[in-house]
Order: structure tokens, then C-alpha cells, then sequence
């Protein structure tokens, strides 16, 4: 990296869709890293399709993808001219396992390679891919389609992502690579891998010359962020040091658990990166979490900093993928001083704080509790059956399933859907019995709660209009 210009400003990879195609490459035409969220995109992708793929979008990238017949085969399966009739369930993929099928794995790689492949089109800004470190099963494929794409950025957090480096590596060599597979109950020294082989997709035949991505770990501390560096399987370009105000997963506090009156972890000191260390690291860095305004850009290059990344701003921004509704709807509460954002330390299965976002118009409020299921299955965990074989659990599973499984009712309490409610906040909802919908639940970090000041009366936005902001070339007013 350090021949190339780097970005002074981030877009968040938010969620599942929130932080699109459209997005990224809106921030990546204004000389910016526009990110793409690869969180669960082989199953937006289906649906997507299932929708009729609006514009054509998905079939333009589908054709330029190196393996005809994997992208005719996933047209063939899923995808309706018109787009599926109202109230018709979504045709489900097959849930990850260790060991997925060839054609479960090209399914994840189309999909990720279509998604940067569109962020790319018509320009040559940097793109970046933003993957969680504890959504593992995925990830090989994920990767790999879109380095075939020419993704320039791999960003990782929500875990500690010491093997990355060596795949992308290994990826880019088109070489069999793996990861250590996180099991439950496994005895000592006994250790499960998930294998991505690329040369099993290519039935002999030469694969296109891909290049490596620079490598960008999410963290929290420069203690984690120096292991990295030293301990990695490869090389780390850089870091986005993350604070607890940032949206989604949240790194949980150092020290012993303290919740405050509202039933939020309380951060301290502790939590705060020493930005000093990071300095004397000698890698780029980035900070993340309540930087969202031209002030915050100056003080973190001030600090040492490259610059920042940013989310909450992008997230409600035109581009992005949240419904119109929805953005619509927060952002007139919003400018009234009507929203929350709560950290909820119980929400996600993964046991990680993750930031909810509450107002009046919440459609969540006013609807049935939800009926437990787990059909995407993307946080499921991994453990050791009692017959030695591996099975998969999710605290926000059904309860009697869980603690079949060897979980405890205990974990279950308040745990949310973290892949179907992310579905429904970008309109995908999956469609249960009776003609319910999976309803939605919203992230953002705490910027919005402030995001008022920088509305001023708008209730609508551009990803031009956040970068003008931040790059200090115009005041809030729209």
C-alpha cells in the first residue's frame, strides 16, 4: 500500500445490503473506499433474483462472470422474469455446513464477484468487501469471488481474523487455502477446517490472474492490533480501530461486565485505543465510531490516523440499501429528536454487545412477537454431537431445538434473528404462514441520534451530499 493514495474516508460495510453496490460505488467515484457488505450475499443474491432482478443489474455482472455455466445454472434456479408473485415465500438456499457442496460454494463466489463487479462498473475507484471474522463458514467463497471480481480492500471484524491474510494469499495464488473452523467441544488438540479448493471449480481449465487485496482488520485495541501485525498469517496493511459507539457488533467491554440503567454495557478508559501504539505500529489506520463529521476527519489525521470510516451517515443516504421506508421514516424522527440507539448486550446469538435502533414508527413495536425460526443460519455455531459429528446451534433458534442441541434456555433469553430481521431492512423479507413477514431491526451507530445537525431539515440524502460534509465543501444544509 505504500505506492497507493490512501482513502481519507471509509464507507461502513453495514449490514446485510444496507451497504450495496450502488453505495460503494457512489463513495468509490468520489476518490473514496467504497465498501460492499458480503455479510449473507449468497442469499440476497437469490432473492434478489427471485424478484425479477429489477433493471438487469445482477444478469449484466452474471455475464462477465469467469464461469459461464455457474451463472446460467444460478439463473436457471432462481431467477423469475417479472419477479416472484406477492406473499410467495423466497426459495430458500441450503443452510452452510463444513464441507458445502461445489455448487453451494459457486453460488456464495457469483454472488460476491456480482456484487463488486457492479460496485466497480464505470470507474476506477478502489472498492473493499467487509466480511465477518465469526460468520466463518462463508467466507472462503465469499473471498474468493470477489478477488475474481478485483476487489482492492478486505475488511474483517466481530472476531479476530489471524488467518485472512494467508488466504488471500493463498487465493490469489488460485491455491487450495482453509480456516480453523470454531467448534464446541472438541478435545484437546482436535481441530475441524473449512477447504476452499479453487481448482475444483475449474475443471482444468486456466483461471483468470487475480490480485491480492490489502488487508484492513477491524479492532478495538492496539493490543489486538499488535498481535495481529506480528502473528498473522500473512501481511495486515492497516487497521480501522473501531469504538464502542460505532454501529452493529460492538466489541464487548475490557474488564468485568457492568451494565448501566438501561441495561447497556458500560465502556471505559480501557476501551479507548491507544492511538500512540497504533502510531508505532508504522501501518495506516483508520478510526471508526462517532466520526461521522468534518471535525472528526481533522482530528483523527491530527492523530496519525489516515483518516476515517464512516457509517451511520452512508447508511440512510439514497444509495444505500435500507428500505425508502424506513430511511424515510427515522430520519423525519430523527430530525425531531425521536430516535434511540441502544446497545443491547443480549440481541445477538454471537453474545456480542450489537447497537438496536428504536423509534416511534418502529414497525416491530406494533407487531406479534415473532415465531422462532432459523432457516439462513449464517451465526449458528458450531459443536461436537454426542455422536462425534458436528452440529450447528443459534441462541435465537427455537428454544426446544436449542436446548436439544446441548444449548441452555438461558442463552436464548433475548436473542434476536440477526439474518432474517437484516433481510427485512432492505426488503427482502421472507414471507412466513398465514401471509406474516419477517419484520425488520435496525443498526446504527450512536451518530444518529445527532444526526439532526447534519440534516437541518432534510429527510433525504445523497452519498455525494455525506462526502461533501466530511470533506468540509459545504455545510449540512442540502
Amino acid at each position: 500500500m505504500s505506492n497507493v493514495a490512501l482513502p481519507s474516508i471509509i464507507q461502513g460495510g453495514m449490514g446485510i445490503g444496507v451497504s450495496n453496490w450502488r453505495l460503494a460505488r457512489a463513495v468509490s467515484r468520489r476518490g473514496h473506499l467504497g465498501v460492499v457488505s458480503g455479510t449473507a450475499i449468497d442469499s440476497l443474491f437469490a432473492r434478489r433474483l427471485q424478484d425479477g432482478d429489477p433493471g438487469g443489474d445482477l444478469r449484466r455482472a452474471l455475464a462477465a462472470f469467469p464461469l459461464p455455466e455457474v451463472a446460467a445454472e444460478a439463473l436457471r434456479r432462481y431467477f423469475i422474469p417479472g419477479g416472484r408473485p406477492s406473499g410467495t415465500p423466497y426459495r430458500m438456499l441450503t443452510m452452510y455446513r463444513q464441507g458445502a457442496s461445489r455448487a453451494r460454494e459457486q453460488v456464495n463466489m457469483l454472488a460476491s464477484f456480482a456484487e463488486v463487479w457492479l460496485a466497480r462498473e464505470g470507474h476506477t475507484g478502489p472498492i473493499g468487501i467487509n466480511l465477518l471474522t465469526k460468520v466463518q463458514l462463508p467466507n472462503l467463497a465469499a473471498l474468493y469471488g470477489a478477488m475474481l471480481a478485483g476487489v482492492n480492500y478486505v475488511l474483517m471484524g466481530a472476531g479476530i481474523p489471524r488467518e485472512i491474510p494467508g488466504v488471500l494469499d493463498a487465493l490469489a495464488r488460485h491455491a487450495r487455502t482453509s480456516l480453523r473452523l470454531d467448534v464446541e467441544g472438541l478435545a484437546p488438540g482436535q481441530t475441524v477446517e473449512t477447504v476452499l479448493d479453487p481448482a475444483e471449480h475449474w475443471n482444468g481449465a486456466a483461471p483468470p490472474e487475480v490480485t491480492r487485496p490489502a488487508f484492513l482488520p477491524i479492532i478495538s485495541s492496539e493490543s489486538l492490533a499488535t498481535m495481529l501485525k506480528r502473528k498473522a498469517s500473512g501481511a495486515v496493511d492497516g487497521f480501522v480501530v473501531e469504538g464502542p459507539t460505532a454501529g452493529g457488533h460492538n466489541a464487548p467491554p475490557r474488564g468485568k461486565p457492568q451494565l448501566n440503567e438501561r441495561g447497556e454495557p458500560i465502556y471505559g478508559e480501557r476501551d479507548v485505543a491507544d492511538l500512540a501504539a497504533m502510531r508505532e505500529l508504522g501501518l495506516p489506520f483508520w478510526l471508526a465510531g462517532g466520526t461521522g463529521s468534518p471535525e472528526a476527519l481533522r482530528a483523527a489525521r491530527e492523530a496519525g490516523a489516515a483518516g476515517i470510516q464512516v457509517g451511520t451517515l452512508f447508511a440512510y443516504a439514497k444509495e444505500s440499501g435500507l428500505t425508502a421506508e424506513y430511511k424515510q421514516s427515522v430520519l423525519e424522527h430523527a430530525a425531531r429528536g425521536e430516535v434511540d440507539v441502544v446497545t443491547d448486550p443480549r440481541a445477538s446469538p454471537t453474545g456480542y454487545p450489537f447497537k438496536v435502533v428504536r423509534w416511534p414508527a418502529d414497525p416491530v413495536t406494533a407487531a406479534p412477537e415473532r415465531e422462532r425460526v432459523c432457516d439462513l443460519g449464517y451465526l449458528r455455531a458450531a459443536y461436537v454431537r454426542p455422536d462425534g459429528k458436528l452440529g450447528y446451534r443459534c441462541a435465537a433458534e427455537p428454544v426446544k431445538a436449542y436446548v436439544e442441541k446441548g444449548g441452555t434456555e438461558a442463552d436464548t433469553a433475548g436473542r434476536r434473528c440477526l439474518c432474517n430481521a437484516p433481510m427485512a431492512n432492505i426488503g427482502h423479507a421472507q414471507v412466513r404462514s398465514e401471509g406474516r413477514v419477517e419484520q425488520p431491526l435496525l443498526t446504527s451507530g450512536d451518530d444518529l441520534v445527532g444526526i439532526g445537525d447534519f440534516l437541518r431539515g432534510r429527510t433525504s440524502y445523497s452519498a455525494d451530499d455525506v462526502v461533501d460534509y466530511l470533506e468540509g465543501r459545504q455545510s449540512a444544509v442540502g
